[in-house]
């Protein structure tokens, strides 16, 4: 069967791209073997995310006193059922993706694809049975991995990565949580706040560590506070899973340590799914584990394209779909916009929240700019203090010379929520008095964007 448009891949990037070439006209299918919606909504993003919130709502329930709230007997997590909960609401999110699909006429076809020359996708479906479809235009969208490392080589039982940390059969009493990226540092605040004992390894000086190092720092506390265990600067040797308990050797400034725990995660990043898919055959070209294209996603072979973790930017769900849209509007005709990789939000849905865009004030100093640099403590904020959360800030990095917004990095409750903000101010050019003389709503979290703005400019009121 011939295509306008066939699609390898059906998460963030994949599907995106599916419904928007469907709306632009086009035939299209999606090839995928597993569940609808990738590793994102399936294993990632979202799972992880209605974790997240079991955890908010134990830690409230917890400290319902505080707020006033008498609640009688024994408050403690139900492992097995928050678990059932994140998977119960992954899969009415692959659902909703079968339903647009439906809607958009989109064809789902079953299986692993394989791109051959001359436009040909090879698909095999669970019975080894092969089929092969023609498509006036291949996009390429088969996402990531967990990275495997030599000296932590996962079992999927003692020693595993996000998939198995998302479906554990019983909540372990200790874990070891190997690199603080987004990953590492949701899975350590999760498990911590249901009770096991976190240990949490970064070979870097601080955690999140691609984050302003006054926001790393300040969630480091956090962690600290909630009795989470950091090794920072360390290294993971080895790990014994012969025993009861995992033995972790870990390398750190003062000498080795020995770290016991009954689960080891391994959280080091990802590595690409371009393995096995025909590139080499049909000459795609490949840099650094990456499939090499241009503004618009093309590949060196017309008629191919490759979207998402597998090419260049940040492994960004949201950035793989924006990247999708790019690419079937360009196939299209259509004149869209290039990605513009300066300004792309990373959130970490840790307690509280990490939020950035932009330049950090160390890499805008390092970068030669002149800048002014404001920040407002959630302390000073009435919504946070009213809310019973005002650990955390909002800091604010602008160019001295031509007041553009280089950069923003919020720590705090909710803040995921506000970067936006800041991302679209970027894009519209907007300068630090255009901010100022926004008015913010109170009381509001938001506000603290204002006032830190203000404060880059000796303007701040409340502070």
């Amino acid at each position: 069967m011939n295509y306008d448009i066939i699609v390898i891949g059906s998460g963030p990037g994949g599907y995106v791209a599916a419904i928007r070439a469907s709306q632009l006209g086009k035939k299209v299918a999606v090839v995928e073997k597993a569940e609808l919606g990738g590793i994102c909504l399936n294993w990632g993003c979202i799972p992880t995310k209605a974790l997240m919130k079991s955890a908010q709502v134990f830690n409230y329930a917890s400290h319902a006193g505080e707020y006033g709230i008498q609640i009688e007997g024994e408050i403690k997590p139900d492992f097995e059922k928050i678990i059932e909960r994140s998977r119960n609401v992954a899969a009415n999110m692959s659902k909703g993706i079968q339903f647009l699909f439906k809607k958009n006429k989109i064809d789902h076809i079953k299986g692993f694809g394989k791109v051959k020359p001359e436009k040909i996708v090879e698909v095999t479906d669970k019975d080894g049975e092969v089929t092969k479809y023609t498509g006036e235009n291949i996009i390429i969208a088969t996402g990531a991995r967990s990275k495997q490392l030599p000296n932590l080589k996962q079992d999927g039982k003692k020693i595993i990565d996000y998939r198995e940390a998302l479906s554990l059969p019983k909540q372990p009493k200790s874990m070891v949580i190997v690199g603080s990226g987004a990953i590492g540092s949701e899975f350590a605040y999760f498990y911590n706040s249901i009770g096991t004992q976190v240990t949490l390894v970064e070979f870097l000086p601080e955690i999140v560590p691609l984050e302003d190092v006054e926001v790393s720092k300040q969630l480091g506390r956090s962690f600290k506070r909630s009795k989470t265990k950091l090794m920072k600067s360390s290294t993971v040797k080895s790990v014994d899973a012969s025993g009861k308990l995992c033995k972790v050797l870990v390398e750190t400034k003062k000498g080795e340590e020995i770290i016991e725990a009954e689960i080891v995660l391994s959280a080091v990043g990802v590595t690409t799914n371009i393995q096995g898919i025909g590139l080499e055959e049909t000459g795609i070209e490949i840099k650094n584990e990456k499939i090499v294209v241009d503004d618009f996603y093309k590949t060196n072979i017309d008629g191919y394209y490759a979207i998402g973790d597998i090419v260049h930017g940040p492994a960004l769900a949201h950035v793989a779909s924006h990247e999708g849209i790019v690419c079937v509007e360009k196939i299209a005709g259509k004149n869209p916009e290039t990605v513009d990789y300066g300004n792309i939000p990373a959130c970490t849905y840790t307690n509280p929240e990490v939020a950035s865009v932009g330049l950090t004030e160390q890499a805008a100093l390092d970068s030669g700019k002149e800048i002014k640099v404001g920040k407002f403590p959630f302390k000073a904020s009435g919504k946070a203090t009213a809310a019973g959360a005002n650990d955390g800030f909002v800091k604010v990095v602008f160019d001295a010379s031509t007041n553009l917004w280089l950069g923003a990095h919020m720590i705090g409750d909710n803040v995921t929520e506000m970067i936006a903000e800041v991302v679209a101010a970027r894009k519209l050019g907007a300068k630090g008095h255009d901010i100022i003389n926004t008015i913010h709503p109170h009381p509001t979290m938001s506000e603290a964007v204002m006032e830190a703005v203000a404060d880059a400019y000796d303007k701040v009121i409340h502070l």
